[in-house]
């Protein structure tokens, strides 16, 4: 499942990036629990929250139902 939601973020990335901003997979737990960190601008972006939730987390379990939930560590 890791490399499943590896090559799903790699679809999430550019937008990240173009707002000057990157994700890293940090842990992908059996549960389904996904654990990534939002790195540059995304960071401390008040909209890191929205971002996590309306953006990655939606693209992970559209391409990858195992994934239950993503949270930022």
């Amino acid at each position: 499942m890791r490399e499943e939601i590896e090559k799903a973020l790699e679809t999430i990335r550019p937008a990240l990036q173009a707002d000057g901003g990157d994700i890293e997979l940090v842990d992908v737990g059996e549960d389904g629990i996904v654990q990534v960190k939002l790195t540059g601008a995304c960071g401390g972006c008040p909209m890191s929250q929205m971002t996590l939730k309306m953006g990655v987390e939606k693209t992970l379990k559209k391409i990858v139902p195992e994934v239950k939930n993503v949270i930022t560590v």
